[in-house]
């Protein structure tokens, strides 16, 4: 745009149909509406084949099919494990048919087959002596049904500014997931918000520690069912607290697999339509240790929530439900450190303001403070955050985006207090960055979003999205947009 204080890099980077996972599939299931499984059909006919018709088939499987995913075989062999239950128990299939009946239990998920948005980028965990800094950008994949998952992108920033971004390994992974910590200020916060039984819920939390497994949660419930006759509505209670409970599970990928391979695909039924929009930020503990961390919104279909992963490494990941009436809708972005003594967000929780929210525990967001109203044409119908705060010796500098008239969003930027985040020092009077004439067009026109970006001395590399469609990079000299706001 003119008169920004934004370089544009040049890099245009777009989805790719050709990155598949592999996910387990049961006909019928895919069908929209009611449906039946036809599981008990679909095993009967593999049963039914000769063994040279097997034979063939798995040969053309594997002609077709090796070179687009690491081990297949070994998917093959797991998907069909799971159907052993279906089988006689004494039925001795032999290798190719049992492969033949895992792979018609098998399908390939396009995860950037619609489009590749609204990336986040922070300083890898590690570095070499090249001088060169390396970035990690998660990226938004959206696939058939709208459905998204969050991928991983590598980059470079030379000490002379260029910005590239690596060609991705090509056979990107889903990693397995198991149970994770639950946090029993988060059951009590989203508990008020179901319609469960008060007294069921206290007596099975009141007894359990801050922190508690499923195991520890399912011996509670058992405590709950014995006392059944004197209580109302237990199925309903356990029911709702096992769901909330598969909220919160960890997810670790192969110590070999790159991180540009590995895939947080959706694993709890909050987020069964789709994990969007991660915003991560590298944290500063009090001790000077660091973390990572990403708000993201989880998507059933219906209903939208907050949700948190951690990391070190980029390898193995906490998820776990963030609760709390600034934690509502989208848009939480952490800011890098504490401040006070307390967690600090950005939030918009009305779905239409900028605020400021504070937590005691990282998971529980209970205040929050308004710091910004739309006021200006390119910001009429709502406003909102690309990411965590970037801290300068100027004070907070927060990226952020607006929306106006035909749905147009521009990106802007505000200036808060350091010791007082939500006092704004001084904002942008005019956008940024718009979309342009050639990228206006895509999955979501006139559209252009960052969920965040990161800071290397003077340089702010901030990468978006453009019209939900694909991703570029600019770069802006910190010195020079603080220069350009103008004072409150």
């Amino acid at each position: 745009m003119a008169g920004s204080p934004l370089t544009e890099t040049g890099i245009d980077l777009r989805r790719d149909p050709a990155r598949v996972v592999t996910k387990f599939f049961v006909a019928g299931h895919e069908d929209v509406g009611p449906g039946d499984s036809r599981a008990g059909t679909v095993i009967h006919r593999v049963l039914g084949l000769s063994e040279a018709e097997v034979e063939d088939a798995v040969r053309q499987l594997d002609r077709r099919f090796l070179g687009r995913h690491h081990d297949l075989h070994q998917t093959f062999l797991n998907h069909a494990v799971m159907l052993e239950p279906r089988l006689e128990p004494d039925l001795e299939l032999s290798p190719a048919r049992t492969l033949l009946l895992g792979a018609s239990f098998t399908n390939e998920y396009a995860i950037e087959g619609a489009a590749l948005c609204n990336p986040s980028a922070v300083v890898a965990p590690e570095q070499d002596d090249s001088g060169n800094v390396r970035f990690v950008m998660s990226v938004r994949c959206i696939g058939e049904g709208h459905r998204s998952s969050i991928g991983f992108r590598v980059g470079t920033l030379t000490p002379h500014g260029t910005v590239t971004i690596d060609v991705p390994q090509p056979f990107p992974m889903v990693g397995p997931a198991t149970s994770g910590p639950n946090n029993r200020s988060v059951f009590h916060s989203r508990l008020k918000e179901l319609p469960v039984d008060v007294e069921n819920t206290t007596f099975i939390l009141d007894d359990l520690p801050d922190h508690f497994d499923d195991e520890q949660l399912g011996r509670r419930f058992g405590a709950l069912s014995a006392d059944y006759p004197s209580r109302l509505h237990v199925e309903q209670t356990i029911h709702h607290m096992r769901a909330l409970s598969r909220s919160s599970y960890q997810v670790e990928f192969p110590v070999a697999s790159d991180v540009s391979e590995r895939v947080l695909w959706p694993q709890c039924p909050a987020e069964s339509n789709g994990m969007e929009d991660a915003r991560f930020v590298r944290f500063t503990r009090d001790d000077g240790s660091m973390m990572y961390l990403a708000t993201y919104t989880a998507y059933d279909g219906f209903n939208i929530a907050q949700h948190l992963l951690t990391t070190t490494d980029f390898r193995s990941f906490a998820a776990a439900p963030l609760a709390g009436a600034a934690a509502v809708g989208k848009g939480l972005a952490l800011f890098p450190r504490q401040v006070g003594g307390r967690f600090v967000a950005l939030s918009r929780s009305d779905r239409e303001t900028n605020s400021v929210a504070f937590s005691d525990d990282l998971y529980c967001w209970d205040t929050s403070k308004v710091i910004q109203s739309p006021s200006r044409a390119w910001e009429l119908l709502q406003l909102g955050n690309c990411g965590s705060p970037i801290e300068t010796e100027a004070g907070w500098l927060v990226i952020t985006h607006g929306v106006g008239a035909m749905r147009t969003y521009s990106l802007g930027a505000l200036l808060l207090d350091l010791e007082r985040p939500e006092r704004v020092l001084a904002c942008s009077s005019e956008p940024l960055l718009s979309p342009t004439e050639a990228g206006r067009d895509g999955y979501v026109p006139n559209v252009v979003y960052s969920c965040g970006g990161f800071a290397h001395g003077d340089t702010l590399v901030l990468p978006y999205g453009v019209a939900d469609q694909s991703i570029s990079v600019a770069t802006v000299s910190i010195s020079g947009l603080l220069a350009s706001l103008t004072p409150i």
